[in-house]
């Protein structure tokens, strides 16, 4: 016989002597009761003492409530429980503290147990209990140390540190809506790891009329949960603890004392389910809102769940669409029965429990079957106790291994990171590469009038060379020339269409493509945040390319010179001599100031006269390469210092961007677990 325990305060009573010699009540009876109960003060047995008997016992006063009150029926549910109990051993009740068994049930005294204090038998005991009454030893309750903390492996604490700096590394970026359940998984994690690491909670949900109450008290071996043909018959969550210590754990749910139980079962049964702590939870499909209210906010709560489901509804598209769905990758901690198989003729009950598994896998549910880790799935019959050992072995191996508090963790983990991977993994390479960046540094040069710059700048040299090179009558004739236009002396001139290349559409359409460049394969809240800051440094942009560029290309001086322009001068100049030596010789001629020969002032002059110009076509020749060069590196040092802008203003905080989504995608990674692939 199975009896249900009351955990509230007790008076002690003094030794009765009368005929059925109850003092000689079982000690280690006693002692269980009183360790669970506690025991009632020296000065109200002491003035029980004094007023007798018939006065002790007639007092109305409730106990106080403690961690597992009273779950014994009174009334008319005292009539329901016996009946339960096909009409053997009665049960055990305590009702405004007074112990209550039947007065003729000779196996209670033969067993030491206590009598009905109805008043009249305590009057006729307390006419001979005056001078034999033993004095009563109170015995003192055992002091427990509190149980031990959750402890998490290294795997499992690798993967909630690093969901933890996931979320703080993605507050700026996502909402809070995003993070929401991973907050939640880690504040939950959080609060269980402080909690005992000795007791497992398992709730057992179910449908209206599954018949998960009765389950119920077929685990706890007594009538606890009430049951019967109303709907919702379970209005609250009632908790039932195997062993002391979980009131913590209780508090966590928010079960009140008043709904807290324990049953008091053998020694096998009591070591078989030890630190175990069940539910009953309100049915999920309650026409009452805060029933299911209640039963949603417990099962985030519990480590593991008995989903108990009947032949009529085992289909429902709410159970398996609203929570075993959601809930697969729960499939560890979780365990479905299929209840009330007596119901169903021959194998019936077989082809229902297949087509359960069916749906089960179709729902994603890993089963634990052939030694695989999953849900196990079970049939029985909580009204004839058919299966229900077998539940009973399968929640005692569970409960022993200590292990479903981590494994529901690490599932609430998986499920925050399934939520969390399509803002951090698309399954596309990102990241900006080399190319785009060139791009991106060629396009702000065009912008600037690089190529314009450069050509410039050789077309400068090259002038300056022919103008130390050339013939005096050819720099006369460009002297002239300049006279006539204005000198654009040596510096970069722009054509109209370079100096339009530095407008804002081009350098905004260049912003916007290294940005969609660089955004590509991202998650939309992190590609949002690359185009974001690339717009934040294309402001001011185009002002400071312009600028960049006036400083980069304001005159320095003269083009430099390379070695050989003095030898090309003097070339030159002797040239221009023997014209001129050749001109006067033929003048003294002419005049008779000198005598007639022609020949020799004539060949000075032509050599002159041909030996300039190939002078001056000679050093053009050798001007090509210096006067290029320095055109390149004029166009260089402009398109370097349009690209350090540009990477300053722009691509930095682009690649910052960059490198905080490596960040925490690799946070992500060590969350899903190494192995796992992100894509």
């Amino acid at each position: 016989m199975t009896a249900v325990t009351d955990h509230t305060d007790q008076a002690d009573r003094p030794d009765q002597p009368g005929e059925d010699q109850l003092e000689n009540t079982s000690s280690e009876e006693a002692t269980s009761e009183n360790d669970l109960s506690g025991n009632a003060s020296s000065e109200e047995e002491a003035e029980n003492e004094g007023k007798g008997k018939a006065e002790e016992n007639t007092g109305d006063s409730e106990p106080p409530e403690e961690e597992f009150p009273s779950n014994a029926p009174s009334g008319d549910d005292h009539a329901r429980v016996e009946r339960q109990e096909g009409g053997h051993a009665p049960l055990e009740r305590q009702e405004a503290g007074h112990t209550r068994v039947k007065a003729d049930d000779p196996s209670a005294r033969a067993e030491g147990g206590p009598v009905w204090d109805d008043g009249l038998i305590a009057r006729r005991v307390s006419e001979t209990a005056n001078a034999q009454a033993a004095p009563v030893v109170e015995p003192k309750p055992a002091v427990q140390a509190p149980p031990a903390p959750l402890a998490y492996d290294g795997a499992l604490r690798s993967r909630l540190d690093a969901l933890r700096e996931l979320v703080g590394l993605s507050r700026t970026r996502l909402d809070s809506r995003t993070l929401a359940e991973a907050g939640r998984v880690l504040d939950e994690a959080a609060a269980r790891r402080r909690l005992s690491g000795q007791h497992t909670v398992v709730a057992i949900a179910g449908a209206t009329g599954s018949g998960k109450s009765q389950l119920f008290n077929a685990l706890a071996g007594v009538a606890i949960s009430e049951t019967g043909v109303r709907r919702p018959t379970t209005a609250a969550p009632i908790a039932c603890s195997w062993s002391d210590g979980a009131a913590t754990l209780i508090d966590r749910l928010g079960i009140p004392g008043r709904l807290r139980r324990r049953p008091l079962q053998s020694a096998e049964a009591e070591a078989q389910l030890r630190g175990l702590v069940l539910v009953d939870l309100p049915d999920h499909d309650s026409a009452a809102v805060q029933h299911r209210e209640q039963v949603d906010r417990i099962l985030a709560l519990v480590d593991a769940v008995i989903w108990v489901v009947d032949p009529e509804k085992y289909a429902d598209a709410i159970i398996h669409e609203r929570y075993l769905r959601p809930m697969a990758g729960h499939a560890e901690v979780m365990f479905v029965v299929l209840n009330q198989v007596d119901r169903l003729p021959g194998e019936a009950a077989d082809q229902v429990l297949d087509d359960l598994r069916r749906l089960l896998d179709e729902d994603g549910i890993a089963l634990g079957e052939y030694g695989e880790p999953g849900a196990t799935v079970l049939a029985l019959s909580a009204l004839t106790g058919d299966g229900v050992g077998e539940l009973r072995e399968s929640l005692g191996q569970f409960v022993g291994e200590r292990g479903a508090a981590a494994r529901r963790i690490s599932a609430d983990v998986d499920a925050a990171a399934a939520r969390l991977r399509p803002v951090y993994a698309t399954g596309r390479r990102a990241g900006l590469s080399e190319e785009a960046r060139d791009e991106f540094a060629a396009r702000l040069a065009d912008s600037v009038g690089a190529v314009a710059a450069g050509d410039a700048a050789e077309r400068a040299w090259r002038r300056n060379a022919n103008r130390a090179c050339g013939t005096p009558w050819l720099r006369l004739w460009r002297w002239y020339e300049d006279r006539r236009e204005p000198p654009t002396g040596r510096l970069a001139v722009r054509a109209p269409e370079d100096e339009e290349a530095t407008a804002r559409q081009r350098v905004e359409q260049a912003v916007r493509t290294v940005a969609d460049r660089a955004a590509y394969g991202l998650p939309a809240p992190w590609a949002q945040a690359v185009r974001e800051a690339a717009a934040r440094g294309a402001q001011g942009l185009p002002e400071a390319l312009d600028e960049m560029a006036a400083r980069a290309t304001a005159p320095v001086g003269r083009p430099p010179r390379p070695g050989w322009w003095p030898a090309a001068v003097l070339a030159q100049a002797s040239m221009t001599i023997l014209q001129v030596i050749g001109g006067l010789w033929l003048l003294g001629q002419i005049i008779g100031i000198t005598s007639p020969n022609l020949g020799v002032p004539v060949l000075l002059m032509v050599t002159g006269i041909i030996g300039g110009p190939a002078v001056e076509w000679s050093s053009r020749m050798a001007a090509r390469g210096p006067a290029r060069r320095y055109g390149l590196e004029a166009e260089r040092r402009l398109r370097e210092a349009a690209a350090g802008c540009g990477r300053a203003r722009v691509l930095d905080p682009v690649a910052a961007e960059l490198l905080r989504y490596r960040e925490v995608r690799e946070q992500y990674v060590r969350v899903i677990g190494a192995a796992a692939p992100v894509g």
